[in-house]
């Protein structure tokens, strides 16, 4: 067996502006049904994360998905 893909670096605080997670870039929801995701959910949601802990460019709080 596998090991699953995680984004996890063991830095587990939520902002709580942005509702992520401030190590991994995650909502509590990704994190809560992380395992239980296909490893294509895993990863299209990774895709999304360098975005997600980026400064923002304009001033505003960072997006958050949905």
């Amino acid at each position: 067996m596998s090991a699953i893909s995680s984004p996890c670096i063991k830095i587990c605080v939520i902002d709580p502006a942005s509702k992520l997670c401030q190590g991994c870039g995650r909502t509590l929801q990704e994190i809560a049904q992380w395992s239980r995701l296909s490893e294509a959910e895993r990863l299209a949601i990774m895709a999304t994360l360098e975005e997600r802990l980026s400064p923002p460019r304009d001033g505003q709080a960072p997006r958050r998905s949905a």
